[in-house]
């Protein structure tokens, strides 16, 4: 009897491994019936008091979009800041740092690094859904090692964040292949840490050797992958074009004014960002080859996707409830057959856990409209100009 249930016990085991499901001793990531779908957070920004509709969007969005990957892009945690009322257990206060005598106390603000940290891995652990992580800015500003970082991540056993960089500041960089139903590799995913400030050389430099080598062991073919990482390559304004203040979606930038290039973006924006020189990290992409998309976190209230040079680039929501909305979340589905032609979904957090309504809504992204001469292209303006006013001392404040 024993001899027959290890056999079907082992008989089940297989067909799971050939099925392309995760298991937390494989740590493989397959295609399953074709397709593999990564869902895409971003910029929890919590303390061990999480707000209820951040808890409630991580786990609607994970049931409701079944993902074989959930991707992180950084800014799990909030470092300190001024408080807000009613979204969590504790108002007024925001962060997990606790100083004594102008210093950060290293232990009380790990164990709560650890509290924050589990309220939103807990639920990718229950989940069973791996997952991938980004480091982001104020997960850096809160006085922990990239190991204390690594020993965090490596309690859930459905985490795949390590590092293989060999940078001179130690950041979490790393690359995680997903094999096809023949067990070939079809696909990348690239995991970089951007700092407090953006990648430095060593991170460019390790990023293209490990894509030449990928592409030499590959027979001179580069495997198609998509970038994550928390802060944007500066190339995520190439998806903006000059334009009037009397023009919808205008925003003002360096004394101008951009708005979204309608003939290759779409999407929502609250900032604008200008039109650049292709930055190193951009050139490193083109040359290696293998790059189709990056998506980054950092700015919260982005939800925009667009297309330069043939690489797709978008922003992902942020599902901070401390500070404005929108919040959201990207649902990427690859295709085993034609991995280059993706799904690029965004979707909306609406409502919330205290009115009973909260729920997801697809992003419609409609063309702007042309006002002509009639008076609304004048209230259009106003509009614009006032948007841009508070964008730029959002942005002020933000860079303080």
């Amino acid at each position: 009897m024993k001899k027959v249930l290890s056999i079907v016990l082992c008989a089940a085991l297989l067909l799971t491994f050939c099925a392309g499901a995760f298991s937390a001793d494989d740590k493989t990531l397959r295609f399953k019936n074709g397709e593999f779908k990564i869902l895409v957070l971003s910029d929890t920004q919590d303390d061990q008091f999480p707000a209820y509709d951040m808890v409630n969007l991580i786990t609607l969005a994970i049931e409701e979009t079944s993902p074989d990957l959930i991707v992180f892009t950084g800014d799990l945690v909030e470092d300190s800041r001024a408080g807000d009322i009613g979204i969590d257990g504790e108002s007024f206060r925001e962060g997990v740092v606790v100083n004594t005598n102008g210093e950060i106390d290293h232990d009380k603000t790990k164990e709560n690094v650890i509290a924050a940290s589990d309220a939103v891995l807990s639920v990718f652990q229950k989940s069973g859904v791996p997952f991938a992580l980004v480091q982001g800015n104020n997960d850096h500003k809160v006085g922990l090692t990239n190991e204390e970082w690594l020993e965090i991540y490596s309690g859930y056993s459905n985490s795949l964040a390590f590092d293989m960089s060999d940078d001179s500041d130690g950041r979490i960089d790393y690359r995680l292949s997903i094999y096809g139903s023949d067990g070939a590799e079809k696909f990348g995913i690239w995991v970089l840490d951007t700092g407090r400030g953006g990648l430095n050389a060593d991170q460019i430099d390790w990023y293209s050797r490990t894509a030449g080598e990928i592409t030499e062991q590959n027979g001179g073919e580069p495997i198609p992958a998509i970038l994550f990482q928390h802060i944007q390559a500066a190339d995520i304004g190439n998806l903006f074009v000059e334009c009037s203040p009397f023009d919808e979606g205008a925003r003002a930038a360096g004394g101008k004014f951009y708005r979204l290039n309608p003939e290759t973006a779409a999407g929502y924006n609250f900032f604008a960002y200008k039109p650049c020189e292709p930055t190193d990290e951009f050139k490193a992409w083109k040359e290696q080859g293998d790059v189709i998309g990056a998506y980054f976190g950092h700015q919260h209230v982005e939800g925009f996707t667009g297309t330069y040079d043939g690489i797709e680039m978008g922003f992902n929501y942020g599902s901070e409830f401390a500070k404005i909305g929108p919040y959201g979340c990207r649902l990427i589905t690859l295709h085993e057959d034609d991995v280059t032609n993706y799904d690029n979904e965004m979707f909306t957090y609406e409502g919330s856990v205290k009115t009973g309504n909260a729920r997801f809504e697809k992003q419609i992204d409609e063309p702007y409209k042309d006002y002509g001469n009639s008076p609304l292209k004048f209230i259009m303006a106003v509009k614009n100009l006032i948007i841009s006013m508070v964008s730029v001392i959002i942005d002020f404040v933000a860079s303080l």
